[in-house]
């Protein structure tokens, strides 16, 4: 594994143009870019290594260029994103420490990721469970249900 401040490839999978019908192998394509694995100084951000990433049907909804009010599509040339699980290499943010566990959404298709969307982490807390559950059956699987319970609760 890298060293942080070393300066490393980073395979993505990019994201070509808004997508008709069925999405395709070729709507998409994957490069290697460089990230230095540091957080810049003074900076808030969190450096990831990305473990585990999603795929979910709303990605479909994603590709298009008019999308529901509560969500924006994805950026043509830009990497897909979704659920994912990561590792914390280096973290300029005091909730995120070096080797912690996250998950969340906007997790970038790509080995490594800076970002400053913090409020998108939770921590994980039970490592007794396969780390993939949380982009499913732990991760939005169990937002959702919560939810759900919520408002049906709330209309009692």
């Amino acid at each position: 594994m890298a060293n942080v401040g070393q300066e490393v490839s980073n395979k993505q999978v990019i994201f070509k143009d808004y997508v008709t019908g069925f999405p395709k192998e070729s709507d998409m394509f994957v490069t290697t870019s460089t990230i230095k694995l540091k957080v810049p100084e003074g900076s808030n951000a969190v450096l990831l290594k990305n473990l585990y990433l999603s795929c979910d049907p709303i990605m479909r909804i994603l590709m298009q260029p008019v999308v529901p009010s509560d969500f924006s599509s994805y950026t043509p040339g830009s990497p897909l994103n979704g659920y994912g699980v990561a590792k914390v290499l280096d973290s300029g943010h005091p909730d995120f420490k070096v080797g912690d566990l996250v998950w969340g959404a906007n997790t970038r298709w790509e080995e490594y990721s800076l970002t400053t969307a913090t409020e998108r982490l939770k921590k994980i807390k039970h490592t007794d469970v396969p780390l993939s559950y949380y982009t499913g059956l732990l991760g939005k699987f169990f937002t959702h249900s919560i939810s759900f319970e919520l408002i049906c609760i709330n209309r009692r």
